[in-house]
């Protein structure tokens, strides 16, 4: 299990969500371009990581993208939720 955690490519989606929570922050960018953003960098992204493109890296991008998605979300959340108490 602890080396699931600090695998690279678990970092690397870490990475990549705390790039999009930044470019959110950075560019009053609007909730609804987010997921946008995220699939074009997360299959920018997979390509550089694998030097080619196929289906697979597609993919790998798309998935990329809904983790980014996803933890920016629970970053979001648990802020708000921390500014409330």
């Amino acid at each position: 299990m602890m080396e699931t955690i600090l695998s690279i490519e678990f970092t690397a989606y870490v990475a990549f969500a705390f790039l999009l929570y930044a470019i959110r922050q950075a560019s009053n960018l609007p909730n609804r371009y987010i997921p946008i953003v995220a699939a074009v960098l997360g299959v920018a992204f997979s390509i550089l990581e694998s030097s080619a493109f196929s289906f697979d890296v597609l993919i790998n991008g798309l998935r990329y993208a809904l983790y980014g998605i996803g933890t920016v979300a629970t970053i979001k959340y648990a802020l708000e939720k921390g500014e409330d108490r």
